[in-house]
């Protein structure tokens, strides 16, 4: 597969993608990652691409001209069957079956943008999805694309040395994964479950689907009302049920913890998520 970046800051990502998974998959041939910089369209001797908008208001906004050349440009290294994705929060969420489908295309350009955006001019032309990894302000696109990066490199045949380690994983069934242990076997005061030291194959599996269901249902219980449990799954709860409880670990909420925190002396207190909005562009259109 080959993903190609049409980014103003390519050494953003040649960092992260120089290390673990990605760095492995790129040397051992499954994936290769290209770049392409608007910059280098550009016609005045200062290699500007961005203006100010029409009609007023703050920010710049990433020339059409420009940005369409490179984003051609990255689809003739993509090759054919590649769509162009923009990374942006007006777009789908990206979810881990929209990842698995973008692992069996032969490649896809990933468009990361700056600023107040890209002319939307360029979209209507040239961009086939727009995506986003959630209602969050960034300070351009290149983070985002990086997750999609990884979440699709990751499901590509051959990146991962265990296959099941991808398999099993939160999300790829609409279940969240159960929860993992490893030595020693007494930590901190708190043991590791026994029925994962039993050596019982059919036991640890039907524990960890029940810890698993258990645990979509208290943290995401939406999962469950799009895919109800299955027989099987139901068969481990019913076997499993009453053991599992003390092996639950709440899960840590942001909310929780911001409205439990001690506040500096002084401080006004303050409802977590109340926070202004940034949305002068430097990352609020991005995604």
């Amino acid at each position: 597969m080959k993903i190609v970046f049409v980014t103003l800051f390519e050494e953003l990502l040649q960092g992260a993608l120089g290390h673990s998974i990605p760095q492995r998959s790129q040397k051992a041939g499954v994936v290769e990652y290209l770049f392409v910089n608007p910059r280098d369209f550009a016609v005045n001797r200062h290699r500007t691409v961005d203006d100010t908008p029409y009609g007023g208001g703050a920010g710049m906004v990433l020339r059409p001209i420009e940005m369409a050349q490179a984003i051609e440009r990255a689809v003739e290294l993509a090759g054919a069957g590649s769509p162009v994705v923009l990374m942006s929060p007006q777009g789908e969420q990206l979810r881990q079956a929209v990842a698995a489908d973008m692992a069996t295309l032969p490649g896809m350009v990933l468009v990361c943008g700056r600023y107040e955006g890209i002319d939307e001019r360029v979209i209507a032309t040239h961009v086939d999805v727009e995506l986003s990894i959630g209602d969050v302000v960034l300070s351009g696109g290149e983070p985002a694309a990086l997750v999609v990066a990884d979440a699709v490199t990751r499901l590509l045949p051959g990146a991962v040395g265990n296959a099941q380690s991808v398999e099993g994983e939160s999300f790829v069934s609409a279940r969240l994964e159960h929860p993992h242990f490893t030595r020693p076997p007494l930590a901190g005061g708190r043991a590791v479950p026994p029925v994962l030291l039993s050596g019982d194959h059919a036991r640890i599996a039907a524990w960890r689907q029940a810890v698993s269901v258990v645990r979509t249902e208290r943290r995401r219980p939406d999962l469950l009302m799009s895919v109800p449990a299955e027989k099987a799954e139901r068969k481990a709860l019913s076997r499993h049920g009453s053991d599992i409880e003390e092996w639950l670990v709440e899960r840590r909420d942001w909310q929780r913890w911001w409205a439990g925190r001690a506040a500096p002396e002084g401080a006004e207190p303050t409802v977590a998520g109340s926070a202004p909005v940034d949305d002068d562009g430097s990352g609020g259109k991005i995604g």
